[in-house]
């Protein structure tokens, strides 16, 4: 696998979806995170990131406009001790609440699956970061149909230790626009981390579509003391 720029991937698509990237900064002193969201429906853009707590959730802009709040009103973030899970759902409550009774990032999402949105059948995604002593390593997860096929959930993680600095991966629910839309394949993309948060959080929100694009997540942990800066960025203001 080939290191892709990550402003060349972001922009090389008008519907990634929803997104996670999760890496270490240039310097490797930061664990780094971006979660986004998108919208072509009037509901799905709807919809601003604000804090709760340590972690975000969706909120609808409008309150008057929301439609069905199923799949789009939950918390993406969450704090658990030394961890920090990101997903597109509400199986950020399930990790949370799993990993809490001890279980692992594995076992938590072998109780979920894809969502329930026919014919698309959107992938879950999901990352876990944890920090402790000065060590990091993180996790993704992809839950999705089989291949469209909505009776079997196929489930994939991928573990990365003492990742290097400057590289993350870059995880997200489509490969493109379409109608179904199809669902991401394959790992993770390994792409560049670069800047601090501020330029970091531009580079991520500049080269999402612009019509498409909703609300921006984006955090950097210190990996030897756990003290963390957040930037939210929402079209909706």
């Amino acid at each position: 696998m080939n290191k892709v720029s990550l402003a060349a991937e972001l922009s090389s698509t008008t519907y990634p979806g929803r997104g996670i990237v999760i890496g270490r900064s240039r310097d490797g002193k930061k664990a780094v995170t971006a979660y986004f969201i998108m919208g072509r429906s009037a509901n799905s853009r709807n919809r601003v990131f604000v804090e709760d707590g340590e972690g975000i959730r969706t909120q609808a802009f409008d309150p008057s406009k929301l439609e069905d709040p199923s799949l789009i009103i939950y918390a993406p973030v969450r704090v658990l001790g030394n961890k920090t899970i990101v997903t597109n759902g509400d199986q950020t409550d399930t990790i949370y609440e799993l990993m809490d009774k001890q279980q692992t990032f594995e076992q938590a999402l072998r109780t979920r699956e894809f969502e329930p949105d026919a014919p698309n059948y959107t992938p879950r995604i999901s990352g876990i970061m944890h920090i402790e002593d000065g060590t990091y390593n993180y996790a993704m997860s992809i839950l999705k149909s089989n291949n469209g096929n909505p009776d079997s959930c196929n489930r994939y993680t991928f573990a990365y230790s003492n990742p290097a600095a400057g590289e993350g991966h870059f995880i997200h629910t489509y490969m493109g626009d379409g109608n179904p839309l199809p669902s991401f394949e394959g790992e993770p993309t390994w792409v560049d981390i670069d800047g601090d948060i501020d330029s970091f959080t531009n580079l991520v929100w500049d080269n999402l579509n612009e019509e498409n694009k909703v609300s921006l997540f984006v955090r950097f942990i210190d990996i030897e003391n756990g003290a963390y800066e957040t930037r939210i960025v929402n079209k909706n203001q």
